[in-house]
């Protein structure tokens, strides 16, 4: 599928925003990302898109084999002489923003454009986690990340896109004492648009996961656009246990970052994976490789699971046994071991993953550990081609800060409509 819109990404991330619309086939002029790692793993996915538009998929499943390593790959994809990625790497600043206005401006001739028709992109969102301001109130209040959108909104004034997607977490109408919020709005306002916002759930769009983002969208004031409104598809007759059935089971410590076979042939997977294409016929399994845990974990894992199994209910840190209990703190934060509902959608994957499994525990007992990047990434519905570059822990963070690439393609198709109706 080939759009003729042009997109700018900003605060990429991993991708998946950009997955959405790389779906629809929207073509993108540049991709803005400051993490290293993020940026790989998106610039692995845009290379990806460019072989399969091309008929050259075969390089990059050579990529996930194993049969090239990562600069081989990227040697074989610009001998193809095919567009570059347009990928800029670093935090947008006041002393760079100029600088990166004239790459992009580059970018938008190398891809035969003289115009960017739609900006996506939001904000790292841990200064607005309401989660984040609990923790961490005085740090929180004075952090950098607060004024970020500025940036966004620096470059809608400068490139004027016909419409712009800018998502975040619903704690951003709070934080600041609501300040930020409705500053957001007044300068979007004397930009030229008229904007709406609202909360939306990506369980609404078929995706295996309670999850809520802020999408604010906003389109030029000579346009008669409205907000688009998402027919809800809510995946009720799927639940996570759809996504996990035909995976190895492991251990703790077991599994492969690299190939690996599934346990049930394509023909045999669930109905949700093929609908929805999470894993395709001509997949392999990669990055399924299980943490190592503690035996104490371990115990403390079953013990969740088997509640969560007969009784519907969490674990609660008091409720353990004194022998397994390590922290004197017995009247907060008493939630802290989690596991992923197999019965249904599956509570919000977060960066904390990164950190430790106890959140997300899988719902297995036989094999007592947290979700692999795999499975965390299917639970967010990342297709299983799917390649998140950088150490495990970096996987993880990205994996919990994107957007559910299942949420974006849902968006990516309104905004499609919305620039027919203008065109």
């Amino acid at each position: 599928m080939k759009s003729k819109y042009t997109v700018l990404d900003m605060f990429s991330g991993a991708g998946g925003l950009s997955e959405g619309f790389f779906q629809q086939g929207f073509k993108f002029v540049s991709h803005i990302e400051k993490n290293g790692h993020a940026r790989d793993t998106l610039e692995t996915r845009a290379i990806y898109h460019a072989l399969k538009d091309s008929v050259n998929e075969r390089i990059y499943r050579d990529y996930i084999f194993g049969y090239l390593n990562r600069e081989e790959f990227i040697q074989k994809f610009k001998e193809l002489e095919l567009p570059q990625a347009g990928l800029l790497q670093g935090e947008v600043t006041e002393s760079n923003e100029a600088t990166m206005i004239k790459e992009i401006q580059e970018h938008l001739k190398n891809i035969d454009s003289d115009s960017v028709d739609v900006v996506i992109g939001g904000p790292p969102c841990q200064a607005y986690s309401v989660a984040g301001r609990g923790r961490k109130p005085k740090e929180m209040k004075d952090d950098p990340r607060n004024y970020l959108y500025r940036h966004y909104l620096s470059l809608l004034k400068h490139f004027k896109p016909k419409i712009f997607v800018f998502e975040n977490v619903p704690g951003i109408r709070s934080a600041k004492e609501g300040t930020i919020y409705s500053n957001i709005h007044e300068e979007l306002e004397k930009l030229g648009y008229k904007t709406e916002a609202h909360i939306l759930n990506a369980k609404d769009f078929s995706v295996l996961q309670e999850r809520n983002r802020i999408i604010f969208i906003g389109w030029k004031n000579e346009y008669d656009l409205s907000y688009p409104d998402f027919v809800k598809t809510p995946p009720r007759r799927f639940h996570v246990s759809s996504l996990l059935n035909d995976l190895p089971p492991l251990q703790a410590g077991e599994g492969t970052e690299g190939p690996a076979k599934y346990t049930k042939p394509f023909s045999w997977s669930s109905e949700y994976l093929q609908r929805f294409k999470i894993r395709e016929k001509k997949d392999i399994l990669i990055q399924h490789k299980a943490r190592i845990h503690n035996s104490r974990d371990r115990t403390i894992y079953r013990l969740a699971i088997e509640k969560w199994d007969i009784e519907r209910k969490r674990l609660k840190y008091d409720e353990l046994p004194p022998e397994l209990q390590t922290h004197k703190n017995k009247t907060s934060f008493l939630d802290r071991f989690k596991v992923v509902n197999q019965y249904g959608c599956s509570h919000a994957v977060l960066a904390h993953l990164s950190k430790d499994g106890h959140y997300f525990i899988h719902p297995n007992i036989k094999q007592a550990r947290s979700l692999t990047v795999r499975e965390a990434a299917r639970i967010q519905s990342f297709p299983d081609n799917y390649k998140f570059e950088g150490p495990r822990i970096a996987q993880y963070t990205q994996i919990g800060n994107a957007v559910p690439p299942l949420m974006a393609k849902g968006i990516a198709v309104e905004i499609e409509k919305m620039l027919e109706e203008i065109s």
